[in-house]
């Protein structure tokens, strides 16, 4: 089987199931539930002149970080179920070659991730922009801003993916993948700061806050081998975990 009807085989398998569309309606109620929050909500903490100005931007980077989160359990579901109820066997008897078929599945998973991230980010900022409407303040993040906010929610969303499916392959269990996802992604950076205060420019936090033009602690080229090596290591593992040992 080539490669590319091994991709579609598996963006197939992604989009026929309830999976992505579960995500994609709990993106949708939290872009609703942001609208809400700034349309109905009080000002009382000056929350609103903080949306409104330079906190614009920052809000938004919140979300993007939320993408690699979000999307990492995404993955880690999506590829552990398949190993664990052993649904990825008929594609193994298909593409005897497991090389190739994993990167078919972290492909597929990629993409969906990117979409996700996306299509997170484009709900946000136009659920925050026709908020804004009904209040005194003015949606004030420029065009520039907002490609690159999505960009950088396409970058998470992508890597979060991967890391989620590369730790869904080796972990198997789907509990205790999306446990391990969290670990990663939410829990183990501030504590990895806390113990070496250098690598506070290298977590997913800073990494996507200078892909997203808030901050510029490295140049953006190093932000983003950085934010990849994230997803490739759990993905490479992954890779090397399914090539070890028997699916069945």
């Amino acid at each position: 089987m080539t490669r590319l009807r091994l991709l579609r085989g598996e963006i197939r398998k992604l989009t026929t199931t309830k999976l992505p569309w579960g995500f994609l309606g709990v993106l949708i109620a939290i872009a609703g539930l942001n609208a809400s929050i700034v349309a109905f909500g009080t000002d009382t903490d000056g929350s609103k002149a903080f949306v409104a100005t330079a906190g614009d931007q920052q809000s938004l980077l919140a979300f993007a970080f939320n993408a690699l989160l979000g999307t990492a359990l995404f993955g880690a579901i999506a590829a552990a179920r398949e190993y664990g109820h052993g649904t990825v066997v008929p594609t193994f008897l298909t593409s005897p070659n497991r090389t190739r078929a994993v990167l078919a599945q972290l492909a597929a998973v990629l993409l969906a991730g990117a979409a996700l991230g996306l299509i997170g980010q484009t709900l946000m900022i136009a659920a925050v922009a026709v908020a804004l409407q009904t209040t005194q303040y003015a949606f004030l993040v420029s065009a520039g801003h907002v490609i690159q906010l999505l960009a950088a929610s396409a970058v998470a969303g992508a890597i979060g993916a991967v890391l989620g499916a590369g730790l869904g392959m080796v972990i198997r269990n789907t509990g205790g993948a999306v446990t391990t996802a969290v670990l990663v992604v939410f829990l183990a950076p501030p504590l990895v700061v806390q113990l070496v205060s250098a690598a506070a420019s290298w977590i997913p936090t800073a990494l996507l806050a200078v892909l997203s033009g808030v901050s510029s602690d490295v140049s953006i080229w190093a932000a983003l081998l950085a934010v990849a090596a994230w997803a490739l290591v759990p993905a490479a593992a992954g890779l090397v975990a399914v090539q070890r040992r028997d699916v069945a």
